[in-house]
């Protein structure tokens, strides 16, 4: 019988620090990255407005386009920790009482799915500037589907796409196979930087409510209970980060004990850094409205806030390898992010600004909004129009039907009269 491995406490120390160096690496790229992919182009709000029909031809033509982003308003920061801990207790039940071999081959399969679609965008981003600085050309090619002259979706897409979809079906096959770490990483690292490049706060205020209520989602459900560490224990699933806590000097038969690092720790508070960055490029651009897609422009808010993010997410890790315990990183990143932008604020003077501040895809959502319930109040007002114009059609008919019987009856009476009146005359004669 061979005895037990066990590392040495110095190598044991050691592995750990790589580790925890890896996975901050994997927590600020890409958050770095997501947060410059998610500025868009700064619109002069002096310079007029294109046409729907100009600025769809310049679309077309353009190869300088937007990613298309989702906006989170107030109401959804309010909502977010309910429903994530709706979510989060559910799974917890199901791997419960379900056999959890099953459930993660349900959840392999989805995440598999998802992991093509993020790989691909991601690996289209990183290879698009390189062909484009070697002066390759890339024709564009537009796929529409339309049903009886109505536009049901619509795509463009380049050889690239095809090439990265390519790559990504082969990990992602790979990963469905062997559940390798490090294809693992490689989708959850492309899971965060699409989201906090397609996920935009509308305001500061907004993202304050929102990491305020997940610091306590996250005090609760991981000190409070044990729901937090169990899921994350038996969900296997691209959503976190990991690294072997000794990675040199392991023997091959012995297997990784793993670190990791959940991806809601690095994209919550990554969009609010990317908050900071577009803040940034907004203060700017009020200065110089020429200033288009150049990023070379100040960043006291990205800087201060993205630096306050490494320190917090350092600070978890102390406290977690001091105390060999699981630790609730929001606990120490929502305040670290949420005080470096109070304190920017209040030493530059411009904490009015700060509060006052709305993103463009706040405004657009907000203009949506409105329009949808003017269209609502006008159905409303329609409808009620509808149903109050058949009771006065009814009302009207049923006098027209007493009128016309009353002039009946009145026909009716009249001969008889006619001839009451006839026999008195005759008799009277007589």
């Amino acid at each position: 019988m061979t005895e037990k491995w066990e590392p040495s406490p110095e190598a044991l120390e050691q592995g750990l620090y790589v580790a925890y160096a890896a996975l901050s690496t994997m927590a600020v790229v890409p958050i770095y990255f997501g947060s410059f992919a998610s500025l868009k182009k700064w619109k002069n709000p002096k310079q007029k407005k294109k046409s729907k029909k100009d600025s769809k031809e310049d679309s077309d033509d353009s190869d300088d386009e937007d990613e298309v982003t989702e906006s989170m308003s107030l109401e959804d920061a309010y909502m977010f920790p309910v429903f994530g801990s709706m979510t989060l207790f559910g799974l917890y039940l199901v791997f419960r009482y379900v056999d959890k071999t099953y459930v993660n081959y349900l959840l392999t399969a989805y995440f598999g799915l998802l992991g093509v679609m993020a790989t691909t965008q991601v690996g289209v981003n990183c290879v698009a500037p390189i062909v484009k600085l070697i002066g390759i050309n890339v024709d564009k090619w537009h796929l529409t589907l339309t049903k009886k002259k109505k536009e049901l979706y619509a795509a463009k897409f380049t050889i690239l796409h095809l090439i990265m979809m390519v790559v990504s079906v082969l990990l992602s096959g790979y990963y469905v196979a062997t559940k390798n770490w490090i294809a693992s990483n490689i989708f959850g690292i492309c899971f965060a930087l699409n989201a906090i490049q397609l996920l935009a706060l509308d305001s500061f205020k907004t993202g304050m409510i929102l990491l305020s209520g997940l610091f306590l989602y996250d005090i609760f459900w991981v000190f409070g209970t044990e729901v937090m560490v169990s899921v994350a224990k038996n969900f296997d699933a691209p959503v976190k980060v990991i690294f072997p806590r000794l990675f040199f000097g392991l023997p091959a038969d012995q297997a990784y004990q793993f670190a990791m690092l959940g991806l809601g720790d690095i994209v919550i508070p990554g969009v609010f850094v990317a908050l900071c960055l577009r803040f940034d490029q907004h203060l700017a651009g009020t200065k110089n409205p020429n200033l288009g897609r150049s990023t070379r422009f100040s960043k006291p808010y990205f800087t201060a806030c993205f630096i306050a993010y490494a320190l917090g997410l350092g600070t978890t890790i102390y406290v977690m390898h001091t105390f060999k315990a699981a630790q609730p990183a929001l606990l120490y990143l929502s305040p670290a992010c949420i005080l470096s932008v109070l304190f920017m604020g209040l030493i530059r003077g411009e904490i009015k600004e700060v509060f006052a501040y709305t993103s463009e895809e706040g405004i657009e959502a907000a203009k949506a909004k409105e329009e949808e319930e003017k269209k609502k109040q006008e159905e409303k007002k329609k409808a009620a129009e509808d149903k109050k114009v058949p009771a006065l059609v009814k009302t009207d008919s049923v006098v027209s039907e007493k009128a016309s019987s009353a002039s009946d009856s009145d026909q009716e009476k009249s001969p008889k009269l006619r001839k009451r009146k006839g026999g008195k005359a005759q008799k009277s004669k007589k």
